[in-house]
């Protein structure tokens, strides 16, 4: 291998992220999609530890998990094949179906979850697109530090956040443009949720997400420590997330049924967690302030 991923630790990864907290929604989907969802999630988690926590070669650990992605799509089960050289991106997201030239034909995934994640890539028909943008928002960790605009973030959002959401709605196959929308909005607006909470995390890891045209609309020059510059910032930017996140009701009814209500309290967790944060008076450095489990179940049966 490439990077020196062993998959017995891919697939302990994998393992961790099943036993982390896998939103209570997903107990409202049909039973038939859950394990989907997992394999997803599973997915979606794995690359952000590659990304953040791997002590190896990060962006190489990141080329093996893409060939890993490329071997869902061309391994048949009950063909066999060897691997044969790296994988060569040319045009993936035009033609998401397609095997990509240079990627070795029929050969079977060696990571344990991605093998478990190849059926529901076939069972649901899901497009490579949403995968190579998970993977390339974790390249781009390793390359940009900072943004400069609230687009540029948005951007960032694209590849990290809005993907998970359109492989959610891809295995509920609902796909129609007017969802997909609804549903980036949602994902970014949790994705800015989880900058606002995890500011110290992230300025520890050299990273900034915080849009430097509004650090500097409202004089902020300190992230390490509380200051009334970066609580007035906080307040601002949670404002834009609830104005996103408030697309998950509109999402849930298009849905409909209990699909819809489980949609929906993704976004409702988001707007719960801003509330704590809230009642914290934006304290992000005493500990990660999380909503209350009766603020959750509240939200859950809304």
């Amino acid at each position: 291998m490439v990077c020196g991923v062993d998959p017995a630790t891919v697939s302990a990864v994998a393992e961790r992220a099943r036993t982390e907290n896998f939103p209570v929604a997903s107990l409202l989907f049909p039973r038939a999609v859950r394990p989907h969802l997992r394999a997803i999630y599973g997915f979606a988690r794995l690359v952000d530890i590659l990304g953040d926590e791997y002590d190896g070669d990060r962006p190489a650990a990141l080329d093996e998990l893409e060939r890993e992605v490329e071997a869902c799509y061309s391994y048949e089960p009950g063909r066999r094949s060897t691997r044969s050289g790296p994988a060569t991106q040319t045009d993936a997201w035009a033609e998401p179906m397609r095997p990509e030239s240079g990627t070795a034909s029929g050969a079977e995934p060696a990571w344990e979850v991605m093998r478990v994640l190849q059926p529901t890539i076939r069972a649901c028909a899901l497009p490579r697109e949403p995968f190579l943008r998970l993977i390339e928002a974790n390249r781009m960790d390793q390359q940009i530090s900072a943004y400069e605009t609230w687009a540029d973030v948005k951007h960032y959002c694209v590849h990290s956040a809005d993907p998970v959401g359109r492989l959610v709605l891809g295995v509920l196959g609902r796909t129609e443009p007017e969802l997909v929308a609804l549903s980036d909005d949602v994902c970014t607006g949790l994705q800015l949720v989880n900058f606002l909470q995890d500011v110290p995390r992230d300025l520890a890891l050299g990273r900034v997400y915080m849009p430097a045209d509004d650090l500097r609309r409202f004089g902020v020059t300190e992230l390490a420590a509380p200051n009334e510059p970066l609580r007035r910032l906080l307040d601002f930017e949670a404002a834009r997330a609830r104005g996103l996140l408030g697309s998950g009701e509109e999402l849930g009814r298009r849905l409909g049924r209990r699909t819809g209500r489980g949609v929906a309290i993704f976004a409702r967790g988001g707007l719960a967690a801003l509330e704590a944060l809230e009642r914290a008076d934006w304290d992000i450095f005493n500990g990660r302030p999380r909503p209350s489990r009766a603020r959750l179940a509240l939200a859950a049966i809304r």
